[in-house]
């Protein structure tokens, strides 16, 4: 198993309008992305080429929205301990789902 592309703990994991977790993991690795709970519990997964991710104009600096499957998450990032690199984070991630699913 290759090394992840990305990974992120403690996320805040929303469906509209409700929170799945808020310790969540975000983790792309060999060509998928996983939204896992904070006990490892997958939420939802899919292949990178089937993901689209934004930063909506809603979103704060440490948000990001991703469709899994047909289902929009807001994924936000470093809000345990409101982590100064929540915005790094996201921009990492975005740079991650357009990396691995176009390239």
């Amino acid at each position: 198993m290759a090394e992840p592309e990305f990974n992120a703990r403690g996320v805040l994991i929303e469906r509209w309008p409700r929170s799945l977790t808020t310790a969540g993991q975000v983790l792309i690795q060999d060509g998928r992305l996983a939204l896992l709970t904070s006990y490892g519990r997958v939420i939802d997964s899919a292949p990178l080429r089937a993901v689209r991710a934004a930063r909506p104009w809603f979103a704060g600096s440490g948000s990001a929205v991703a469709t899994v499957n047909g289902i929009r998450y807001r994924l936000t990032m470093g809000q345990r301990g409101r982590r100064p690199d929540a915005t790094a984070l996201v921009r990492r991630f975005m740079e991650a789902v357009s990396r691995t699913s176009h390239g």
